[in-house]
């Protein structure tokens, strides 16, 4: 791949499609800005070098061109000396010159153009670096804070968790302390005067049924008490 068509993949990057694929989205961001850092410092090079090829270039025409001129204006000092056939060798050799800078020419206009691409692709990517080092400082910002929400949501969720568990717990332990303290409040409670009559009540009720068994008792014995006296006589 050459230094312009890697330079176009770059500039045609879409930065959160990379991200969202990436395993490690800060590593990758990085990566890119380097990338784009040594692309940049390589193009560079480029435009230096088309630069200077151009500048050469263009040399070499002038000197051509100077060189035509001058063997034109050596052409005309021997026909003013009536020196044909040195006239001649220097008209060819001005056409020479001639013929060596139309291809100087068009080289230079060549390599202007292959410059002035290499200082649009430079200028776009300098652009696009600069771009890309601002999103990546957002993206990444973005990321960081996600993981730290994530953290923390997970935290939470822990937190809360043990929280409940320790409030559940809490209010058994008080339900269980009311009801002892209930049970202990019935327990060591004076006696009021309901509970008086009613002590009452059960004592009499107590007394009724056992002097029911006792008469029942009383008059078995009664029964019994004939029978043994006839069986005496």
């Amino acid at each position: 791949m050459s230094l312009l068509d890697r330079v176009s993949t770059l500039l045609r990057a879409n930065l959160n499609d990379l991200v969202e694929k990436a395993e490690d989205p800060e590593r990758m961001l990085k990566q890119i800005v380097l990338d784009m850092e040594n692309q940049l410092l390589q193009l560079k090079t480029q435009v230096a070098i088309a630069i200077a090829d151009e500048h050469l270039l263009e040399k070499k025409r002038r000197e051509h061109e100077h060189e035509a001129t001058e063997w034109r204006r050596k052409a005309e000092l021997a026909v003013q000396k009536s020196n044909d056939d040195l006239a001649r060798s220097a008209l060819e050799r001005a056409l020479s010159h001639d013929h060596l800078m139309a291809g100087f020419t068009t080289q230079a206009e060549d390599q202007k153009h292959e410059a002035d691409s290499l200082r649009q692709a430079l200028h776009k990517l300098e652009q696009k670096l600069s771009e890309t080092r601002a999103h990546c400082e957002m993206l990444m910002a973005e990321h960081r804070r996600a993981k730290v929400v994530g953290r923390a949501t997970r935290v939470r969720q822990v937190v809360g968790s043990d929280h409940e568990h320790t409030l559940n717990r809490m209010k058994s332990k008080v339900h269980m302390t009311s009801a002892e303290n209930a049970a202990a409040s019935e327990v060591l409670a004076p006696e009021t005067l309901e509970d008086k009559f009613m002590t009452l009540e059960s004592e009499d009720k107590v007394e009724l049924l056992l002097n029911e068994i006792k008469s029942r008792h009383a008059a078995t014995l009664s029964l019994a008490a004939p029978q043994n006296a006839g069986g005496d006589r």
